[in-house]
Order: C-alpha cells, then sequence, then structure tokens
C-alpha cells in the first residue's frame, strides 16, 4: 500500500492529533458544542478566515473569498457532536466528562477540517474561486445542518460543491470508500397506539387484548419488506420498543409501539406511510383492537451525486493509490449530509479507520471505539487534491 501525502500536509500530523484527542476529552451534545465551536472559532480566526459563528447556535463557517464574487465556491463539512455514552477506553485522552464520549468519530472530522484550513491558507492564493469550510452541529438526531442551510450557508457565495467524509471502521486504514448514488438511508421513526378493552386476565372473553393485537401488528410490518415492496429494493421496518401492562392479571387497555423506517428509494419513502398504518389496522382488527398512528420524519436518504464521486473518487485514488479505494457500500444508518446533497452537488465518502492490530476497530457508537489517528492525514490530503482539481476543472 502506497500513500501519497504531500510534504506540508505530514507536517500537520501532530497538530492534527493533538486537536483531534483535546476534543476527545470535552465532547459535547449537539446545539451545546459551545467549547468545540469556540475552537473553531479561535483557529479560523487567527488563519485569516471570515467567520461566521452562531449558526444553528453552535454552527460555524469558515471563508476563504475569492477576488471574482461570481467565482465558483466549494464547500466541505464537519459535524461536531458527541454521543450520550459512558466511555470504557483506559488511553489517556479518554472521555473527561461522565456520560458522553465521541463514539463516531466527530472529533476527527473537525480536526480533519481544522487541519485542511490550515494547509488552505497557505495555498489558497492559487484557489480562483470562494472555499467554505462547514462546521456544524447536532449530526447525532438532531438535524443540524437544517438550521444551517436555513441560515443561508449555501448561498452568498453559492455553493457549487458541497464535500464531507466519514471516519469509517468497517473500512481499514488507508482505504477509502466512495460511490454515486445511495450511500444511506432515510431515517424515519413511527409509533403505533394499539387500542383494546382492559380487563381481568382471567376472563379474557371480556376484553380486547391490547398485547396479543401488537404482537400481531409486529408480525405483519414484516410483510411489507417481504411482500409489498420489490425485493431488490431494500427496506428496513423495525420495532424497537413495545410498552403494555401494568400487572400480570391485567389485560392491558393500550399497547404502544415505536420504530424505525430505513429506506433508499424516495418515492418508496412516501408510500411507506401508508403501508405501515394500513398494515397495523388490519392486524389489530384481526382480535378487534384499534390502532392510532403517526410517522415522524427524520433525515432523508444521502445520495451521492456523479460529479461529486468523480471527484472524490480520482482524489483518494491520487492519495491512497487505486487498489486501496473501493466502491462504498451503503449502509442503512442515516446522515443528516443529505440535507446538502438535497440541495446541491456533492459526495460523502468513508475514510478507512480501523487498525484490527492495534485494537482500534471496534464499530461505531461503542464505548471501546477509537481510531487509527494516521486516518486524518490521508483525509486532509484527500480534501486538498479535491480542491486543486475542482478549481482545474473550472
Amino acid at each position: 500500500m502506497s500513500i501519497n501525502i504531500p510534504a506540508e500536509i505530514l507536517e500537520l500530523e501532530k497538530e492534527l492529533i493533538a486537536t483531534r484527542r483535546d476534543l476527545h476529552q470535552h465532547p459535547e451534545l449537539g446545539y451545546n458544542e459551545h467549547r468545540t465551536s469556540k475552537i473553531v472559532v479561535e483557529r479560523l480566526t487567527e488563519l485569516g478566515y471570515e467567520v461566521t459563528s452562531g449558526i444553528g447556535k453552535t454552527g460555524v463557517v469558515g471563508l476563504l473569498r475569492a477576488e471574482k464574487e461570481n467565482a465558483p465556491c466549494i464547500a466541505f463539512r464537519a459535524d461536531m457532536d458527541a454521543l450520550p455514552l459512558e466511555e470504557l477506553n483506559t488511553h489517556e485522552f479518554v472521555s473527561q466528562t461522565k456520560g458522553l464520549m465521541h463514539a463516531c468519530g466527530h472529533d476527527a472530522h473537525v480536526a480533519i477540517l481544522l487541519g485542511f484550513a490550515r494547509w488552505l491558507k497557505s495555498s489558497a492564493p492559487k484557489f480562483p474561486g470562494h472555499i467554505k469550510l462547514v462546521f456544524q452541529p447536532a449530526e447525532e438526531g438532531g438535524g443540524g445542518a437544517v438550521p444551517m442551510i436555513e441560515h443561508g450557508i449555501l448561498e452568498s457565495p453559492k455553493v457549487e460543491m458541497m464535500l464531507g467524509l466519514h471516519v469509517w471502521n468497517q473500512l481499514h486504514v488507508g482505504l477509502a470508500g466512495v460511490s454515486s448514488g445511495p450511500l444511506m438511508a432515510a431515517t424515519d421513526e413511527f409509533e403505533i397506539k394499539v387500542i383494546g378493552k382492559g380487563g381481568h386476565g382471567a376472563i379474557p372473553q371480556q376484553t380486547t387484548d391490547s398485547i396479543v393485537a401488537a404482537a400481531h401488528v409486529v408480525l405483519a410490518l414484516q410483510n411489507i419488506s417481504s411482500r409489498l415492496v420489490d425485493p431488490l429494493e431494500p427496506v428496513v421496518i423495525s420495532v424497537g420498543q413495545l410498552n403494555a401492562g401494568s400487572g400480570q392479571n391485567i389485560i392491558a387497555e393500550t399497547a404502544l409501539l415505536r420504530g424505525t423506517v430505513r429506506t433508499f428509494n424516495r418515492e418508496l419513502r412516501e408510500k411507506l406511510p401508508a403501508m405501515i398504518e394500513e398494515t397495523a389496522r388490519s392486524a389489530a382488527k384481526i382480535v378487534g383492537a384499534d390502532v392510532e398512528y403517526s410517522m415522524i420524519r427524520q433525515y432523508p436518504p444521502v445520495i451521492n451525486h456523479q460529479s461529486g464521486a468523480a471527484l472524490v473518487k480520482d482524489a483518494a485514488i491520487a492519495v491512497l493509490g487505486k487498489e486501496s479505494v473501493q466502491p462504498a457500500i451503503p449502509t442503512m444508518g442515516g446522515e443528516d449530509m443529505a440535507y446538502y446533497l438535497e440541495k446541491v452537488p456533492g459526495c460523502f465518502f468513508w475514510l478507512g479507520s480501523a487498525n484490527p492490530d492495534t485494537g482500534q476497530d471496534k464499530p461505531h457508537h461503542n464505548p471501546y471505539f477509537d481510531i487509527d489517528e494516521s486516518c486524518m492525514l490521508s483525509g486532509v490530503a484527500i480534501f486538498a487534491k479535491c480542491v486543486e482539481d475542482f478549481f482545474a476543472g473550472k
């Protein structure tokens, strides 16, 4: 494996690691990334960027503005938030905040973008366009991309290309996964209240058992993916909660189901709520129960544009070598990078960060999650090659 990282980027290694470890020690939840955003603002200001802060509470944008206002503009995004998880690692930079942990690599994303910001500042004069660095709050379920977009970060100057990466412990360090098309699924939630008639557990004929009805609903929902949807179309419907009952000899009046729906297909996403409701009503009716149903829209699917994927793929090959750049394997997990890619062309890609030899291969959202920090140099180098190639093509 031959990795081609410019000398001026290799010089950033200590800074990248120090930044990432500092952020790792001080994790912050979505919309509360006050310390993190303060560090970002200070670094960008020191480097001479045009800085806008407080976007969506804690979001930050750094802008290198070109001389010509109508010049092309490319943007790069990093998310900043941590997870409500107690870290079980014992390394020297373990989280200092009880119950919070950077267990998804967002600390590395911020470090990579700040390292890229430093490299850019020394190289920007040769680029004939605008460059935006987007530090976004609240990716982990908070939808932080939405207030960033509503604030207008994709305008003035107008973004023509949006790129982002995710350190990925399903790929060995030194590899990257890049593809056009669907990468991550839409992540919607549903709630089904099953309404029966409560009573004594020994006299079931006088009741309508909401738990039995709920069991029918749970099983029937699986028929949607296996019988109502094209088998070549990925879809997941999972019931994650079933709450009912107050005693072993009491038949529950109601039962509450909560679950998640995942799909890559935008058209199917629009049809699924009605399919779920109809299936739930029919299943509950078998035992005479009724349902109340609601769907909560979360993130749309992450769908990479061909132009963005081609830009990233060529850059990744230049840095990592052709044999180290693979088609990205899609996941049914979700990401609010999707909102940006609905507005402008772009690409979100996997940056391999796992190293089994050092135990740094635990899955994301795991209390032992950690990465091989050498991946961050590759991240900066790929971004650097992307910006060079983007403007070279203009």
